[in-house]
């Protein structure tokens, strides 16, 4: 069986990160660290954390007073923020920059007056961070077919911004629907998609049309590994977001002589590795690694980690 491996694929800048952040968290203050969601979507990594010590909230409540409390990849929003200085925490903001700047975003637009049309998953964590900077002026949407129930008119001052995991291919059909129905809309200098989603998806699109089945390493609630599957889907073949290589399935190859491998940019690299050598293993997988793009990027470690352990 051939096995293409998809590169680049796995962890983008924000992830290494995020990660690297809590992992000198831990290394600095022990055990009794709390962080707001999860750190970034992923199975693998928020047990490995727990093993650890790290306790995963869903609010700044449950997070005893003055401890440690890192903020998610994800962002958050001001009632956030608010919330964990009212209980004296010591906080480490570990949001992704790419994260930083659509806030950045809806800030300013919202100070300039503009209505923000926001593109994105209802619910997604990242999306309640952007939304609640300017909740009063900001309206989600995720298709076109939002975009035509939306109650402006072409005298309204509007902006656009995007969720950065999303589809390439689906935030451009809504963008193109919001210019065609609001061509005064304004957009931001520049994209806000990340690097590292559209590279992946582009990977994938390039190689899928080569193999019978793709494999995406990710979990269900990484929105940017979830697009990778689907372009599998859209293309007419068996497509499958796994956690690792405990859930293959021997039917999924029956027949099958081609597998495409990638990763979403919150999976690491050891569950690729455990599912090529499942591949080898057990269906005589010969693995070439196919790679279009090279990544550089790189973001510091917030400088709030220098205060820990310091109170």
């Amino acid at each position: 069986m051939e096995v293409l491996l998809a590169s680049p694929r796995g962890f983008c800048a924000g992830v290494n990160m995020a990660i690297e952040c809590l992992d000198e968290a831990v290394r600095r203050v022990g055990s009794g660290i709390y962080v707001y969601h999860e750190i970034v979507h992923n199975q693998y990594i928020v047990e490995r954390f727990t093993k650890q010590g790290v306790t995963f909230v869903d609010s700044p409540d449950e997070v005893p007073e003055g401890s440690v409390l890192l903020f998610s990849a994800h962002g958050v929003s001001p009632e956030i923020r608010k919330a964990a200085r009212d209980r004296r925490l010591q906080t480490v903001d570990a949001t992704c920059p790419l994260v930083t700047k659509v806030h950045l975003e809806a800030i300013r637009f919202a100070r300039e007056g503009y209505h923000i049309i926001l593109i994105g998953h209802e619910g997604h964590d990242e999306v309640i961070g952007t939304m609640g900077e300017a909740p009063e002026s900001t309206t989600l949407v995720e298709s076109p077919e939002d975009v035509e129930r939306l109650p402006f008119s072409e005298s309204d001052k509007l902006a656009c911004l995007t969720q950065t995991t999303l589809s390439v291919d689906e935030a451009s059909a809504v963008i193109s629907a919001l210019r065609r129905r609001y061509p005064q809309v304004e957009m931001p200098k520049k994209e806000d998609i990340c690097y590292a989603t559209t590279n992946r998806q582009q990977t994938v699109k390039e190689l899928v049309g080569q193999v019978q089945l793709l494999l995406v390493l990710g979990s269900q609630n990484s929105s940017n590994s979830r697009r990778l599957a689907e372009i599998g889907e859209t293309h007419g073949i068996a497509a499958y977001l796994i956690d690792g290589v405990d859930e293959l399935q021997a039917d999924w190859f029956a027949g099958v002589e081609s597998v495409l491998v990638t990763a979403g940019a919150s999976a690491p690299e050891i569950l690729v590795q455990e599912v090529l050598q499942r591949l080898e293993q057990d269906f005589g997988g010969k693995v070439t690694e196919h790679r279009l793009s090279e990544e550089h990027v790189h973001f510091n470690l917030p400088r709030e980690l220098q205060q820990l352990g310091q109170r």
